[in-house]
């Protein structure tokens, strides 16, 4: 059988993992999000091709969680929230940042997990441009606001399907950690669940 190795290099294929399944992200927040950990964010096409290892989640719950948006019930900017699972929800902090999430859990709960910092590993040269030339290389993904600004998630993916939307996650077979860091989430004011280790790390 005719493997990848017996290709000369100018004619092998590179097989790109498919996005992860709907199921992946139907399940409760707290599993989903330490297993989101060394996967793959994958956007843009061509030269604007730019990928990054996840590296820090945020598990956010819903009516349940004083830290979540969906705090207090569905709005015009939660909606989203409450949908389906596998579908983004970005929104505007401090009127300046986007700030990627991705929805989790069944349909009319909600929840959802948000992407705080990717290991960058292709595109950086692209990634770079987008951040600023003076940026330090481990400041330009360590953050939601600075992942999205490197990795143009933005309104323009708000409610879209994150397996065939411009933006997409994929599994590159590294498992995620076996124990992961677990901390306070960032930036919560008291009373606000800040006391919830529902930050996850490697």
């Amino acid at each position: 059988m005719l493997t990848t190795a017996t290709l000369s290099p100018s004619d092998r294929i590179v097989v790109v993992p498919e996005p992860l399944a709907d199921a992946f992200y139907d399940r409760p927040v707290l599993e989903v999000a330490p297993d989101l950990l060394n996967k793959v964010l994958v956007t843009g096409t061509g030269d604007e091709r730019r990928t990054g290892r996840i590296i820090e989640v945020e598990a956010y719950g819903g009516e349940d969680d004083p830290g979540s948006h969906g705090w207090r019930g569905i709005t015009p900017r939660t909606t989203v929230m409450f949908g389906p699972p596998g579908y983004w929800y970005t929104y505007l902090s401090y009127g300046v940042h986007w700030c990627p999430n991705v929805v989790v859990g069944p349909e009319g709960t909600c929840a959802a997990v948000l992407l705080r910092a990717v290991e960058p590993l292709v595109g950086i040269d692209v990634i770079r441009a987008r951040r600023g030339a003076k940026v330090r290389h481990r400041d330009l993904t360590n953050g939601p606001g600075k992942l999205g600004q490197a990795f143009d998630l933005d309104e323009s993916l708000y409610g879209h399907h994150i397996a065939t939307s411009r933006a997409t996650i994929v599994d590159d077979g590294v498992a995620p950690p076996a124990r992961p860091e677990r901390t306070r989430r960032v930036g919560l004011s008291e009373g606000r669940g800040e006391d919830r280790l529902w930050r996850f790390t490697p």
